[in-house]
């Protein structure tokens, strides 16, 4: 499909964003992250707790040096593939510049100014903004050792940098310039030298180019560009410009979308494709009003925001595959605003229940300090909100093959679909289950990125491999990456009484699996158990493999899993339990030290779990 085809399907088809630029004002307006310093009624208005935690926050920063980044500590990338040790410094820095920026605001007496100028100097003076780990100029391109100063990139973070910088100016810039007017000047040069002219003049891969898919990385670029000229004194050519290619670019991000808004990178990610999607479209609909507002009502961006609802479990626990943690940070002020524009009133609820119980709402784990103002800002709003979440009712993604099924005792999911998901794990045909909210079957999620998760040699990592989800081998042999490997012949019954999914999963298999055919059929007995029956024909010997948290006792029928449930198994041999050590710092935010595998022969055609 070409350019111009993919964006008339996008227009035409799901209310695109490019087919609104008719109705653009000719003079664009500024765009307000949030109440600036002025506002001293705002800032003096917040709850004294909240003000009290923004402004320790603060005098912990402004008491400690700030951390170096180095050269050295850019190319551990290329080196070693060590990506933690350059981003936890980096991130550190820009988190740090929030909570004295905050702090400043909030108690107003200019105690944070010079601590906040020394640290602005910092990340002016950084080589490159972008991450090592994205420092090249195409896509997948090889990763130079250094960034080039005189080539930036925009990536993910350059892009979250830019409007950072640009909002702190919103809020604090008369206040910086006073004290330090060279700062200010340093600060617009390097804006429009690293973000505002690469950005108008090159093309970057995120940006859409005719059929090339993209990803998370579009909305998420795009919302920052977009704050980054908004919220500064831009001129109109500029915002014009800037404005049209952001439109183009969403729509290059809503062609790879399915009309049923699942996010196939999994729900960590929905966060920075749905979610940056709107917050794109807020800044475009605010600088232009109402003439994006037709975006808002088309089903698909509704699908987009209530996505997350289904496959949320209970308090933070999502039902995760791809590169998505099973874990996720609570939901806040995007959420709730997302919902609001789509009339989701599910998105609402789910963002005001994790609102009630967090204990610094206010403080969201990101360096984007545009989230950090709406959580500020909407947070009475949501305090006073009292819709209860609707009841949900069990739904197939057919885009992803994600199936989603629950009662009163169980939460149960199906990944059918491929393995060519964007942050792919070989996975079709793996369950995950709750049992009472707690984690039953478990998907472990993805370790902390290294070159390794993005390289040809990523399926060599344990979690990326099917023997590692709740899956069969055969003779050791697993299942294999890309679109090609599927499952087939998928039937799907969403009835209230027993939703059920059953497929054959032997196409994800590789020909030297031999695998003739291996039907999963996967059912929720509502009220009572989950059943998984498997059928296979085949040459090789095959092997079960099931991931769980809680320590397996081997009975004489199955397994026990503490007081969460037993596993009664019909036509299997005899149970083999491994521990598998939990090390990693990304997979020790949703798992204990030791999690459990529990492999079990397959000794005759048909192999029947039942998990009550």
């Amino acid at each position: 499909m070409s350019t111009s085809s993919n964006l008339a399907h996008a227009a035409n088809v799901r209310h695109g964003v490019a087919g609104c630029l008719s109705a653009v004002a000719d003079d664009l307006l500024a765009f307000a992250p949030g109440p600036a310093y002025a506002d001293r009624s705002f800032w003096s208005g917040i709850a004294p707790d909240v003000r009290a935690r923004l402004v320790a926050a603060g005098e912990s920063v402004a008491q400690t040096e700030w951390p170096e980044l180095t050269d050295a500590h850019y190319q551990l990338f290329t080196q070693t593939g060590d990506r933690a040790t350059f981003e936890d410094i980096y991130f550190d820095r820009r988190r740090r510049l929030n909570h004295l920026v905050l702090a400043e605001l909030s108690e107003g007496n200019g105690r944070f100014i010079a601590p906040l100028i020394e640290g602005l100097w910092l990340v002016l003076g950084e080589r490159g903004w972008q991450l090592p780990a994205h420092n090249a100029h195409s896509r997948g391109g090889k990763r130079a050792p250094l960034a080039d100063p005189e080539n930036p990139v925009i990536d993910l973070f350059a892009a979250e940098t830019g409007a950072q910088l640009a909002v702190i100016d919103y809020l604090l810039g008369e206040q910086l310039g006073a004290a330090s007017p060279l700062l200010m000047q340093r600060l617009e040069r390097e804006l429009q030298r690293r973000i505002v002219h690469p950005y108008l003049n090159r093309h970057f891969w995120w940006m859409g180019n005719g059929d090339e898919p993209m990803n998370n990385w579009t909305p998420w670029c795009t919302q920052n560009v977009l704050l980054c000229t908004f919220v500064r004194s831009t001129d109109q050519a500029t915002r014009g410009a800037v404005l049209i290619k952001a439109a183009h670019s969403l729509d290059a991000f809503l062609k790879d979308y399915s009309e049923d808004g699942a996010c196939d990178e999994g729900p960590l990610y929905y966060r920075h494709a749905a979610l940056c999607f709107w917050g794109a479209l807020r800044v475009m609909d605010t600088v232009s009003p109402g003439a994006f507002s037709q975006v808002w009502s088309g089903k698909m961006i509704r699908n987009m925001a209530d996505y997350l609802v289904n496959v949320h479990v209970a308090d933070h626990h999502y039902i995760n595959f791809a590169d998505s943690s099973a874990v996720l940070p609570p939901c806040g002020a995007r959420e709730f605003l997302f919902g609001q524009a789509v009339g989701s009133a599910g998105l609402c609820a789910l963002a005001v229940a994790d609102f009630s119980v967090d204990p610094s709402p206010e403080n969201p784990n990101e360096i984007n300090l545009f989230y950090r103002l709406l959580a500020l800002k909407v947070a009475p709003e949501m305090a006073a909100f009292a819709t209860p979440a609707p009841e949900r009712e069990n739904i197939y993604y057919p885009s992803c093959g994600l199936f989603v099924a629950r009662d009163e005792t169980y939460v149960l999911a199906v990944k059918a679909g491929d393995n060519g998901d964007g942050h792919n794990h070989n996975d079709v045909g793996s369950v995950t289950l709750y049992k009472n909210g707690q984690p039953l079957l478990i998907d472990v999620g993805v370790e902390t990125y290294s070159a390794q998760t993005f390289s040809k040699d990523r399926y060599d990592l344990w979690t990326m491999q099917s023997a590692y989800h709740n899956l069969p081998s055969f003779a050791g042999i697993g299942q294999r990456a890309g679109a090609e490997f599927a499952a087939r012949d998928v039937v799907v019954g969403l009835q209230a009484a027993q939703p059920e999914i059953m497929m054959d999963i032997a196409g994800a298999y590789p020909a030297e699996a031999e695998v003739k055919s291996y039907k999963r059929h996967v059912r929720l007995v509502a009220g009572h158990a989950v059943e998984i029956e498997d059928i296979y024909e085949g040459v090789r010997s095959a092997e079960l493999s099931l991931l769980v948290k809680e320590s397996p006792e081997v009975t004489a029928s199955g397994f026990q899993l503490g007081n969460l449930a037993h596993v009664n198994v019909t036509g299997g041999g005899p149970l083999r339990v491994e521990k598998i050590a939990i090390t990693d710092a990304r997979l020790r935010q949703a798992w204990p030290d030791i999690i459990f595998r529990v492999l079990i022969p397959i000794k005759a055609k048909r192999l029947m779990l039942r998990i009550e």
